[in-house]
């Protein structure tokens, strides 16, 4: 499957102070499942005994600069669902995406692949795991919705802290953190 969607400013149309605003580029070349795997270690018995499932939902984005301009975005979800301690399923899901990033300044593309890029590729991630759980014998599984710029804020709010801790005063008034988008995300859903 191949979509394309592509914004762009015309640097020639726009001019503010006299200054020619940078162009900046936004583009999907793919989105497709990296991994997939589904297990169901405790069936057939599993389907015959009346369960209190709890869930637990781990949730990670990792990225790969591609080239220049090109990244590769990946959300990691793995769910596992327990029965009086029996793994009734567990599923696995790394969807990605490659995306075109030309022009933001390294804020911008810090929040764009921390952020913007995991809510393009989560309701992808939503239906792959929905799919596998009924595919696996099992009532639907929905994830709830996850807001990924409050997340992205919450680990860019840990890391301002973390570096304040370790930096004299002056030293933590310095400009954005760099380097990847936050990882390690995990939410747990009890049922």
């Amino acid at each position: 499957m191949q979509s394309e969607n592509t914004t762009s400013e015309n640097a020639a149309s726009k001019k503010t102070n006299g200054q020619t605003p940078a162009v900046t580029d936004f583009g999907i070349q793919r989105i497709y499942v990296k991994d997939l795997s589904f297990e169901s270690p405790s069936a057939p018995d599993i389907f015959r005994e009346p369960i209190q499932p709890s869930t637990d939902i781990e949730l990670n984005v990792k990225t790969n600069r591609l080239a220049d301009d090109i990244f590769e975005v990946e959300v990691l979800v793995t769910v596992t669902t327990k029965a009086d301690k029996k793994v009734a399923f567990l599923v696995e899901v790394h969807q990605a995406g490659i995306f075109n990033i030309k022009g933001f300044n390294d804020a911008q593309l810090h929040r764009m692949l921390g952020s913007y890029c995991p809510n393009i590729l989560f309701p992808y991630v939503r239906e792959a795991i929905t799919d596998l759980v009924v595919r696996g014998g099992f009532p639907p599984f929905y994830l709830t919705p996850v807001n990924f710029d409050a997340l992205y804020e919450q680990q860019m709010l840990k890391q301002q802290q973390g570096q304040s801790q370790k930096q004299t005063p002056e030293q933590s008034q310095q400009g954005h953190p760099q380097g990847q988008p936050p990882q390690g995300q995990a939410e747990s859903q009890k049922d």
